[in-house]
């Protein structure tokens, strides 16, 4: 079956003054290891845009899923959810929120978010300077818009290393 074109321009379509489209599903996208699982596509980076202070993507996470509890030496994080609902802790704080919440999270700052809601939680997410792209790079599987999620896989391996590479904080309490 032939595939319909798509409405939107080709990723890294470039217009005058450096503006650039990304359509739907036109970003890399990859499957994200337990506890996340869903996936993340990331759109914009310094390889698709003239940009190299930030990056962007969406990250799509079923429901009793989480981001495990982490922060960023060097980066801030700002995630807007659109669909969905959880719980968030910055340092120890709990807060609940719901579609149309955008959470800071400042660099020094350890941090997890959860879905508690019965629906798949949707968040566009910066990242600034830009890096996380590499994050999901280093731990995600390759995904094809569409594909019926994988079954559960754990994180590689040298998930330390990777994330003592790209300068993250570890979980309150450990080393």
């Amino acid at each position: 079956m032939a595939k319909e074109p798509s409405p939107y321009p080709p990723v890294g379509h470039v217009t005058k003054g450096h503006s650039v489209i990304v359509g739907p599903d036109e970003g890399r996208s990859l499957w994200q290891p337990m506890p996340s699982r869903g996936y993340v596509n990331v759109n914009l980076t310094a390889d698709n845009m003239p940009y190299d202070t930030w990056s962007s993507g969406i990250q799509v996470m079923p429901p009793g899923c989480m981001v495990r509890e982490h922060g960023h030496k060097q980066n801030h994080e700002l995630v807007f959810v659109y669909e969905g609902s959880g719980e968030v802790d910055i340092d120890g704080e709990v807060t609940q929120f719901g579609p149309g919440t955008t959470i800071l999270f400042a660099r020094n700052c350890t941090h997890w978010i959860k879905n508690t809601g019965e629906t798949d939680m949707k968040m566009f997410w910066v990242f600034f300077p830009p890096g996380l792209e590499d994050w999901f790079y280093a731990i995600g599987r390759e995904r094809t818009p569409g594909e019926p999620m994988p079954e559960p896989f754990d994180r590689p391996d040298n998930v330390a290393e990777v994330m003592a590479k790209m300068r993250f904080l570890p979980p309150r309490g450990t080393s």
